[in-house]
């Protein structure tokens, strides 16, 4: 595996592999000391740019935690990458690079969602990340998709596996117990629409959703994403706080906004909050991956979204309640440059709130 100052260039050479003698020796030495010059450049431009978001960091609450959904984006170089490096290198060995951002003080782990995670990733994500970093993976879609997932669209067959603890616990939770278990953060069980006829109606899903929710481990901590507006009931609401877990608010494109699903589901009722910025209503997943790329600026800023998720937030810290937000490059175009604008418009929020609570002098 190469080292951390390979693969971001500080080590390249572009000498001639055929050469010898005094002039190949001359060239890598050369090719060498330019790499050296421009990854240096790079990560003081970087500072540079951290500067003001350590000021915005020390502000938050410590019960708070702000990440992206995944971590392996070229094009978020001189965002939180000093320079450019290929998907699958920052996949390997980027977040030891991602955890320097201020803000970026947890992380989603996608991946798990399609297969599960080998035990030698894990212990190599454990290298890369700092004590206590906590981490938001998924269940997988063997588990939490009604239709089967075969990675073909709109799939009718049943999947057998649909809720199954079983199959959880021994594809995620047993590895991640055993492997990861200081870095677990929240598990998300992201609920796909299902077909319609395979589709559970609010009361059905809420009871089986009970009886798996019965049959988990105790000691991880749940939070349930529907992406079906029906479910979003009384009979569900009720199923979480029997169990202890969380609803997903999230900005997605078939769901009501966060904030109406705040008035559902009241943040101050939840054990622990999370925010998942995914799509705007009405927006295609293709459409946006197409129109954001690489997904180094912002590009439909939604003022409305943002200030919904700032109320859930400040809310959940009013309580002192553990909050996670997970943005995604979707919901405007940058997930790290989303964060930025959250958490510097929950810190004004935050301080103007301390500010009229002050006794007059």
């Amino acid at each position: 595996m190469p080292n951390q100052l390979d693969l971001f260039g500080d080590g390249a050479s572009d000498a001639d592999p055929g050469a010898s003698g005094g002039n190949a020796s001359v060239r890598a030495g050369r090719a060498t000391a330019r790499a050296g010059s421009a990854a240096a450049a790079g990560v003081d431009a970087l500072e540079r740019r951290f500067e003001p978001l350590r000021l915005i960091a020390h502000a938050l609450p410590g019960s708070l935690r702000f990440g992206t959904s995944s971590w392996s984006f070229p094009g978020w170089h001189g965002l939180v990458y000093p320079r450019k490096a290929s998907v699958a290198a920052l996949a390997r060995d980027g977040l030891r690079l991602y955890v320097r951002h201020p803000l970026l003080t947890t992380v989603g782990v996608d991946r798990s969602y399609y297969a599960p995670i080998p035990g030698q990733d894990l212990r190599r994500y454990t290298e890369h990340l700092p004590p206590g970093f906590p981490c938001c993976a998924k269940a997988p879609a063997s588990v939490t998709s009604a239709a089967r997932p075969t990675g073909a669209p709109r799939s009718a067959d049943p999947n057998p596996d649909f809720l199954s603890a079983e199959r959880f616990i021994d594809d995620i939770l047993d590895p991640f117990d055993r492997d990861f278990r200081g870095h677990a953060g929240p598990f998300i069980l992201q609920f796909p629409p299902a077909p319609r006829p395979l589709r559970l109606g609010p009361a059905e899903f809420a009871e089986r959703l009970d009886r798996f929710l019965e049959q988990l481990p105790r000691h991880f901590r749940y939070a349930i994403e529907i992406r079906q507006q029906d479910l979003l009931c009384r009979e569900y609401a009720a199923v979480l706080a029997r169990h202890g877990a969380a609803h997903v608010y999230n900005y997605w494109s078939a769901m009501p906004m966060p904030g109406p699903q705040a008035d559902a589901i009241a943040p101050e009722s939840q054990p622990f909050v999370v925010v998942r910025l995914l799509l705007r209503p009405g927006a295609g997943y293709e459409e946006q991956r197409e129109a954001f790329a690489p997904f180094d600026r912002i590009h439909a800023p939604s003022e409305p979204m943002r200030g919904q998720v700032i109320d859930i937030v400040a809310r959940a810290v009013a309580r002192r309640l553990p909050a996670f937000v997970l943005v995604n490059n979707k919901a405007e175009g940058s997930a790290p440059l989303t964060i930025e604008a959250l958490a510097s418009g929950l810190v004004d929020s935050l301080q103007r709130v301390a500010g009229s609570t002050q006794p007059a002098g």
